[in-house]
């Protein structure tokens, strides 16, 4: 399947909203500290319902721990910054999406260290600054999902 890599995620209702998916979508999630909130969070356990059971999730402790975990495998930086749209994309099983913290998304550097190709956007109004996180993950994890046919033909 796919993996989603939240760098520094600073909501725990987001997070829990991100697991809940990953848990229904066979996703695996990793989280690069620092959080932004600890993981026994009322407010995280609440937005993941009973789902952590059924989620894979992997902490990794630095962006460079991470990082070398992925080494062999693509990775897309999601970003405002990003210059392909995700949906003119060709996902594969084994991919994985990188997404900034919430306040400030992908610092540039985690950008740049992608190809160009791989730095993905999702489409916005002009004036607009971002999408919630959550929200963004489903659409990204749903859209590569979608081309593999929901992975058995669902």
């Amino acid at each position: 399947m796919f993996d989603v890599i939240l760098f520094h995620p600073e909501i725990p209702s987001n997070t829990g909203n991100i697991i809940r998916l990953c848990a229904n979508t066979g996703a695996s999630l990793h989280l690069v500290k620092p959080l932004g909130f600890v993981l026994e969070d009322r407010l995280l356990r609440r937005a993941g319902l009973d789902y952590h059971e059924y989620a894979t999730i992997t902490v990794h402790e630095t962006w460079t721990a991470c990082a070398n975990w992925f080494q062999d495998r693509r990775m897309f930086a999601v970003s405002t910054k990003g210059t392909q749209r995700y949906d003119r994309m060709e996902y594969a099983e084994g991919d994985a999406f990188v997404f900034g913290p919430e306040s400030c998304g992908l610092p540039v550097e985690i950008v740049r260290s992608v190809p160009e190709q791989q730095r993905i956007r999702l489409p916005m109004k002009p004036a607009s600054r971002s999408l919630n996180l959550s929200n963004a993950v489903a659409v990204m994890v749903y859209e590569a999902w979608r081309q593999i046919e929901f992975g058995n033909g669902m």
